[in-house]
């Protein structure tokens, strides 16, 4: 039997999680508004009342082409999500179904390359790329990004595949379901909200990589990420036009956590009740 929570507690939950949604919010907000200020007035101290002038944005465009940017934030972070689900429902698979000794450990060992510092294998990740011819193309970001993001995305589905009946997949076998037939049609209907929320979690991760983007690529194959950096120049950091750049760069990633965010919660909490 759930336990009875006052109006008072539920006000006071509703207020606290409002105050920390809008301190969390607050520097995109922020953002947004100087972006709609001329340089004089960014530089001139804090406001939250824009001018509305779109003189920055004008400027941005003049200096940079954003939908070439566009283009290539698109490409990566669907093509690494694409690459990433291919490898991950089959590991996530094996190891959910037929799991052996040593599969908590590889799960540890997969989840422990993300507390790596990034900058320890800069040199010899920049060095094959070189050799490759990789760099500053779409398909080397893509795959670094895919390899970055995979311990995640298996560990999630993971999470998911183990909510899902064991018996459900036996019977399919007794019915004369190939391995294939299995996990294409039996697999992964089933785990459709959780691989739904995987692929939004990992586009939302690869659209804001940064720290790869920046030095593995330089033009053709440059993403948003490296379009907000260019803005920041020798003379100087000019703010109006870095927060223009920078609300083109977050506004579609915005616009569709916004759209999505009840299947990403859905997804995120599956198996969480039972």
């Amino acid at each position: 039997m759930a336990r009875a929570v006052s109006t008072r507690r539920k006000i006071g939950f509703t207020v606290a999680a409002w105050v920390v949604a809008l301190l969390i919010f607050f520097p995109i907000l922020y953002t947004i508004i100087t972006s709609f200020k001329s340089e004089t007035e960014a530089i001139a101290g804090f406001s939250l009342v824009p001018s509305g002038t779109l003189e920055s944005y004008a400027e941005v465009q003049a200096q940079s082409n954003y939908f070439k940017f566009f283009l290539n934030s698109v490409i990566i972070a669907v093509g690494s999500t694409i690459l990433a689900l291919v490898v991950a429902v089959p590991a996530a698979w094996s190891m959910a179904f037929s799991p052996t000794k040593r599969t908590k450990d590889i799960l540890m060992w997969m989840l422990s390359t993300k507390m790596m510092p990034a900058v320890a294998v800069l040199v010899p990740i920049y060095l094959i790329f070189r050799d490759a011819n990789l760099l500053d193309t779409r398909i080397g970001l893509t795959v670094m990004l895919m390899l970055i993001n995979l311990p995640i995305v298996v560990w999630m589905l993971y999470t998911y595949f183990r909510e899902i009946p064991g018996e459900i997949l036996e019977a399919a076998r007794m019915d004369g379901a190939t391995l294939w037939g299995e996990i294409v049609y039996v697999l992964t209907p089933m785990a459709v909200p959780g691989i739904a929320s995987t692929m939004l979690l990992n586009i939302i991760l690869a659209w804001n990589e940064a720290f790869w983007t920046i030095r593995l690529t330089t033009t053709n194959a440059a993403p948003l990420t490296a379009f907000i950096a260019s803005f920041s120049s020798p003379q100087g950091l000019f703010w109006a036009k870095l927060s223009a750049a920078s609300t083109l760069a977050i506004a579609p990633i915005l616009i569709m956590g916004w759209f999505s965010q009840r299947q990403l919660v859905r997804g995120l909490t599956f198996g969480a009740v039972k």
